[in-house]
């Protein structure tokens, strides 16, 4: 037992100190940048099994199953759903295991909805309620965000919060690209016919293996938890109890941010699930699935690019112009649909790609306001009741990683209102505006919210 202690103590930090020029320097950069290529690494996958459904859903018919639009728009909805839900206790998970074994546990398990989707697939009598058990278990992959960020935010100084927050984030956010550019590649190659995996002949006599798109991430997920294992670290003094990390919930600003992250974020995995349906119902002549990775892509380079303007730009400033673009967007978005005349799908499609450029973009510089605002607060906090610094900062760190997982939750709620606010739009009335409609109202208060709050005075504590 005395062994394998000291290989777990091998990977454990007992003194972090960021903020310390000189440790930071000499050390301390070095072994954060391992843990953020890894964690990026894990984070990437994570967000290829949470929107695997956006490329699944379509190409479920064409293999024999039977489900109404309504429903595919539910598939592609309920990962998001479940993993809003699941983000705020794995907000929780970082402080209390280590950001190390959280990592490597919550990896693993996600091979298990990616081996049971390729089963189900197989099988043109499973019913629907086992895709709709799946696709929540889809889920657990989208609560990752949550621990990953907070487990981030503890190895990087403030100043570089912003950077570190938007290229875990973004680089991670690139897994829903990935998986809708690699899903269209896959599932036309026979790679897991050894395994007893048949094709579906299509109308042009070229052959389909859906399951490709679920079991394709398996392996790569096992890889990625060995590396977690061998190559990330623990830090002790990000150790911190429920009850320590529970008051960041009073905050007011908390609430706020989480509005604020709902609109840039939400939108981003929104749009990334359902817009390929979207696509398909309003240009049902236009192979969506050869272009929809590119949003997600875009949106999600933007997210890095947001936190690392944001850092020299001010947060409250790249995101107050952020959310005025995406109101313009979002009104230029009618005029491109059938529904107002002819339709253009050259100009929807290039509309739509400025929405997620402005997601990513507001996802990067709202997660820097958090950071820096949480950090902030926490430290005139603790200073003005007498605490030391070692305290304030250990606290700073604590209500940030906590702050980081339960916005993050908020936010990934848009990934099921989103698609599920289309396919509800769609089937009352036949087209998405009403749905377009609440999105843009909702980004012109968030333009507000922006500007009154955080734009003409300095945030205080509440």
């Amino acid at each position: 037992m005395s062994q394998q202690n000291e290989k777990n103590n091998h990977y454990l930090l007992t003194t972090w100190k960021p903020e310390n020029a000189a440790f930071w320097e000499n050390k301390g950069h070095k072994i954060a940048r391992k843990n953020l290529i890894i964690s990026v690494s894990c984070l990437l996958l994570a967000f290829c099994v949470w929107m695997l459904f956006s490329a699944v859903a379509v190409n479920l018919n064409k293999v024999g199953f039977n489900f109404t639009t309504d429903q595919l728009f539910l598939l592609t909805a309920l990962p998001s759903l479940s993993g809003a839900i699941l983000r705020v206790p794995y907000s929780f998970m970082v402080p209390i295991f280590g950001g190390r074994y959280w990592t490597v546990l919550s990896t693993v398990i996600l091979i298990i909805p990616c081996i049971w989707l390729g089963i189900a697939i197989q099988n043109t009598h499973t019913p629907f309620e086992v895709f709709i058990v799946i696709s929540l278990l889809c889920g657990f992959a989208g609560a990752n965000f949550a621990s990953s960020m907070g487990n981030i935010s503890f190895f990087y100084p403030k100043a570089k919060q912003g950077s570190a927050l938007g290229i875990n984030g973004g680089l991670g956010n690139l897994g829903v690209s990935v998986m809708q550019l690699a899903a269209p590649l896959v599932i036309f190659l026979p790679i897991f016919t050894f395994l007893g995996v048949h094709g579906v002949t299509q109308e042009d006599g070229s052959s389909m293996w859906l399951t490709n798109a679920a079991w394709i991430w398996a392996p790569l997920l096992f890889i990625a938890t060995v590396a977690a294992w061998f190559g990330m670290n623990d830090i002790a003094s990000s150790k911190a109890s429920i009850a320590e990390q529970l008051p960041v919930l009073k905050s007011g600003h908390m609430w706020l941010l989480s509005l604020l992250y709902l609109a840039t974020f939400g939108s981003f995995i929104g749009f990334s699930a359902g817009f390929a349906m979207l696509a398909k119902t309003q240009f049902p002549d236009v192979n969506i699935l050869k272009l929809a990775f590119f949003g997600p892509f875009i949106g999600a380079l933007a997210r890095s690019f947001g936190g690392v303007i944001s850092d020299r730009l001010g947060g409250v400033r790249v995101t107050l112009v952020n959310f005025i673009l995406m109101a313009l967007f979002s009104a230029l978005l009618f005029l491109t649909l059938p529904g107002s005349g002819q339709g253009s799908f050259l100009a929807f499609y290039v509309v739509f790609m400025g929405l997620f450029l402005t997601a990513g973009l507001g996802s990067g510089s709202t997660f820097q306001m958090i950071a820096v605002l949480f950090r902030q607060l926490t430290i005139e906090k603790i200073k003005k009741r007498g605490g030391s610094d070692e305290e304030a900062q250990h606290a700073a760190v604590t209500d940030t990683a906590a702050a980081l997982g339960f916005i993050s939750a908020i936010g990934a709620v848009g990934g099921f209102f989103i698609p599920k606010a289309f396919g509800t739009s769609l089937a009352l009335t036949g087209s998405p505006v009403g749905a377009m409609k609440i999105f843009l109202i909702f980004y012109i208060v968030c333009v507000l919210v922006t500007w009154l709050v955080y734009g003409r005075r300095k945030a205080s504590s509440q």
